[in-house]
């Protein structure tokens, strides 16, 4: 998203991270900026029955994170890494720094954050109103035509697992299985060596 040579010139580190390894914890003071240079970062929460809930899965030159460092408030979630990890970390004054001086970074990280923005409301409606098949087909098509942008018929493999996709959702990994089971009976999915195409 940053070019990372612009992030290194304003003091950015690689930092790598285990797969497990929590970077920030829920209600922990954000301070940092987060670039992912390889890997895949997932941000969660827990209920009191400590289910899982995923807010979303990051992969590589994506950020995750920032809303915090520009309302100061706490982070609503964890991160913690899906793989082994290499992200690239600067201090929220040397961040707002380079957004000063850039302003055409300053607009993609203001439309980036806008996406997500606008995923949310779709999947807080989908998962309040419409059917497993629906939601799922829905979240699917979200990732290829909006985040993605890729074009074709099944040309987008869904990197997710059937767990994540569940937690996601708010569903049950055993109605996800069944739900792509079936769209791929309807001819909306392709599985190939287990892997879901859209």
């Amino acid at each position: 998203m940053i070019p990372k040579e612009l992030l290194l010139s304003y003091n950015a580190q690689y930092k790598t991270y285990k797969k497990g390894e929590i970077i920030f914890s829920e209600n922990q003071t954000a301070h940092n900026y987060f670039q992912i240079s390889n890997g895949a970062i997932k941000m969660n929460n827990y209920n009191e029955d400590g289910k899982e809930f995923i807010q979303g899965i990051f992969y590589k030159e994506q950020s995750f994170g920032e809303p915090p460092l520009f309302i100061d408030v706490k982070y609503p979630a964890n991160a913690e890494a899906i793989s082994d990890s290499e992200v690239i970390v600067i201090s929220k004054e040397q961040l707002f720094n380079l957004l000063q001086e850039n302003p055409e970074i300053h607009l993609k990280i203001t439309q980036s954050l806008a996406k997500r923005l606008y995923y949310k409301a779709i999947i807080a409606s989908e998962i309040s109103s419409q059917e497993p098949a629906h939601r799922v087909l829905r979240f699917f098509d979200y990732l290829k035509n909006d985040v993605y942008k890729i074009k074709g018929d099944f040309t987008f493999k869904i990197e997710y697992t059937r767990q994540q996709i569940a937690d996601i959702l708010g569903l049950r990994v055993e109605t996800v299985i069944r739900v792509i089971k079936l769209l791929e009976k309807k001819g909306d999915l392709k599985i190939l060596k287990r892997k879901v195409y859209r």
